[in-house]
């Protein structure tokens, strides 16, 4: 049976097939969809983590026991989960253990185009690359397989476009994989200095094996064209693209285990060619380990080292006829705003109003620093401004005129905030932490966290009370505010930014668009009330314009929050509570 799937669907298919029994993850674009694609197999336990380190350590206690697991993350999740990473591969596994990652080339939801090509090279771990949802698939099932034969994780490489574009994949069977018996190890186990060191010649020892299994492995193939003036070295989707370019009239190697390379075939396939060129997004990783062998390459001297390729980028790269290929033109920008009744609007608005220093986050709510707002001042990565206010704060000397706050979400703060806000009070500094609920991971799509009430699966779950937590981290000073509430948030604000002791503000409203989130009726416009102040538009909400000089609310986007209806001075905007 076929059937036409993304690559991170595709993705999961090979984790139910190839008899995987646990995964655990934390969401993250573009890699999101493989755990909630495998969370509809009831086979699989299925689980979002806190954070990646966890999802990972989870993983690695399954495999201990014996059962095949995975872990699925975004290409910046894996730094979260660098540090159990390079010890497992010390460690190595007993069920096999599969390491999802998924680049962002282009950085379409990211804050960084990160090569985690890099990761594998380092921690001396074998790295797959599918180049679509097929091999996405196949891929998945060959990891676990090539884990437990080499007693090491796997990791599995994709990027937005195979995780998001679709191809006929064939469904087979689960495989009835059993679990494994747990023996006692600590010799392999237990990685203190002592058993590493053993440790450390056993990788090395793998690494050399892998090295051998490269150069005949049906990962790695190269496809020979009768004219061999020009060869090309690829991986993943930039396979496709050179595939689409040129079909069969270059010879090709490609590459699917990208870590180890396989020096005999690169050197073979090279020898056979006049010119060789390696096409590669990101990093030049095969390049560099081409030039190692002492081979005349062509690769980021013709090929950009940011962003996506295209089937144009590689054609005029190569000198060859564009005009069949989609020219990407230039289109008039459409920044991402917050949505209309969005609940971190109304905060936001207070901020930029009281002109404070705002330490942001990893969420939909860093759309706070876009215009008309402009109300964040940094965003560096996950839990970052809870710690950073601190350090800000002490660097300033904590003087009145300095006032900053920290903002962050509630399924961010669960990821890494708790850990900042502990130093906070540990190390004390007057810093005001805002978390911004909206009582879902909003971001990623509506995935459940530890503060929601809600499992993977909308099963009721342990509920974390954020009140409670923040007192139990020290913190003396917790409020809670709706930031529909204009009044209410300034006040309270002003008056926690103004005390000598940390603080946090909880600001809960759901996200307006949640399923259970009713909207109220939509607002209107008394043109005859409308002075054409444009106070209204100055909280950025989508449903709010002007025409004719009038300020107008669209009834379709509208959800009645009355936010802006606090904003007008002339009672010009109607509807509500009226």
């Amino acid at each position: 049976m076929k059937k036409l799937m993304l690559g991170n669907e595709a993705t999961a298919r090979g984790l139910y097939e190839a008899g995987c029994r646990v995964v655990s993850s934390y969401p993250g674009t573009p890699s999101t969809e493989i755990t909630e694609y495998a969370a509809k197999y009831d086979e699989i336990y299925c689980e979002w983590a806190p954070n990646e380190k966890v999802a990972l350590e989870v993983a690695f206690g399954a495999s201990l026991a014996g059962a095949r697991a995975a872990c699925c993350m975004k290409h910046v999740g894996l730094n979260v989960a660098a540090d159990p990473l390079f010890t497992m591969s010390y460690t190595g596994v007993n069920g096999g253990l599969v390491i999802c990652v998924a680049d962002d080339p282009g950085m379409h939801s990211s804050q960084n185009e990160q090569d985690s090509r890099h990761y594998a090279e380092a921690a001396k771990l074998p790295m797959l690359e599918p180049s679509d949802s097929r091999e996405a698939k196949e891929f998945a099932k060959i990891a676990f397989e090539l884990s437990e034969k080499y007693d090491t994780p796997v990791l599995l490489r994709t990027c937005t476009r195979i995780a998001h574009s679709q191809c006929s994949v064939e469904l087979e069977e689960r495989l009835d994989t059993p679990i494994k018996e747990y023996v006692k190890n600590p010799q392999k186990y237990i990685m203190a200095p002592a058993n590493a060191i053993k440790r450390h010649p056993v990788v090395e020892e793998r690494h050399k094996t892998l090295s051998a299994y490269a150069e005949t492995c049906p990962l790695n193939r190269a496809e020979y064209s009768s004219e061999n003036s020009l060869g090309i070295i690829t991986s993943g989707t930039c396979y496709d693209y050179v595939k689409e370019v040129f079909g069969e009239s270059v010879s090709v190697l490609k590459i699917g285990l990208v870590n180890p390379l396989p020096t005999k075939l690169i050197l073979e396939f090279a020898s056979r060619v006049e010119r060789l060129v390696v096409i590669e997004e990101l990093d030049p990783y095969i390049e560099n380990y081409c030039k190692s062998l002492g081979l005349k390459v062509d690769g980021k001297n013709i090929f950009p080292i940011c962003g996506e390729f295209s089937q144009r980028i590689i054609a005029s790269a190569l000198s060859k006829d564009t005009s069949e290929f989609v020219a990407i033109n230039p289109v008039p920008v459409r920044p991402p705003v917050m949505c209309a009744g969005c609940p971190h609007r109304g905060l936001f608005y207070v901020l930029a109003k009281k002109k404070l220093t705002v330490l942001g986050d990893i969420g939909c709510y860093t759309l706070g620093s876009a215009a008309p707002l402009n109300a964040i001042d940094s965003v560096l990565c996950m839990g970052a401004s809870v710690s950073g206010i601190h350090g800000f704060n002490k660097a300033l000397g904590e003087k009145s005129e300095n006032k900053t706050v920290a903002v962050i979400g509630d399924s961010t703060f669960m990821h890494s905030g708790m850990t900042g806000l502990a130093n906070i009070a540990y190390n004390g500094t007057n810093s005001t932490v805002i978390i911004v609920d909206n009582s879902i991971t909003g971001m990623t799509g509506h995935q459940q966290n530890p503060t929601t009430g809600y499992n993977i699966k909308g099963d009721p779950a342990t509920k974390i009370d954020l009140e409670a937590l923040c007192r139990a981290l020290g913190i003396n000073r917790v409020r809670v505010v709706d930031p529909y509430d204009l009044k209410a948030t300034e006040a309270a604000v002003t008056e926690e930014i103004s005390v000598n002791e940390p603080s946090v503000i909880i600001s809960r409203r759901p996200c307006a668009l949640l399923k259970y989130v009713k909207a109220k009726p939509s607002l209107t416009v008394d043109n005859e009330k409308c002075r054409s102040c444009k106070m209204c538009m100055k909280i950025g909400c989508p449903a709010i314009s002007m025409k004719d000089g009038k300020a107008r609310i669209d009834a379709t986007l509208c959800v009645g929050c009355e936010v802006c209806k606090q904003l007008c001075s002339f009672n010009a905007i109607v509807g509500g509570d009226e």
